[in-house]
């Protein structure tokens, strides 16, 4: 993981600059880290947020997510400091390191 600051809240075009330099598939949307990921059907979408929500339970940051049939959105924020964080950040990483829903 990067050398940003897990607990610090940071600027929209830090967020930006380490999306980048990360490689992270994820969208600055509305003040928080936002992604997409569509499945072939519920099954396989309610499989990846299961898989998401493990990996979240280890590591105690936890996303916001919705579901609609088989479309995943996920959006990362740290709430307690106001902002994104590199604990969302981190987080990003790991989720981007999951299989995608199946297809």
């Amino acid at each position: 993981m990067s050398n940003v600051d897990r607990s610090k809240v940071l600027s929209p075009d830090d967020v930006e600059e380490e999306l980048r330099d990360r490689g992270l598939a994820w969208q600055l949307e509305d003040g928080a880290l936002s992604k997409k990921a569509r499945g072939r059907d519920f099954a396989a979408a309610l499989d990846y947020v299961n898989r998401v929500g493990a990996l979240a339970e280890q590591h105690n940051h936890h996303p916001d997510i919705s579901i609609s049939w088989n479309t995943v959105t996920l959006r990362l924020v740290t709430h307690s400091a106001g902002g994104i964080t590199g604990a969302d950040l981190d987080m990003a990483a790991r989720i981007d390191g999951l299989e995608p829903p199946a297809g």
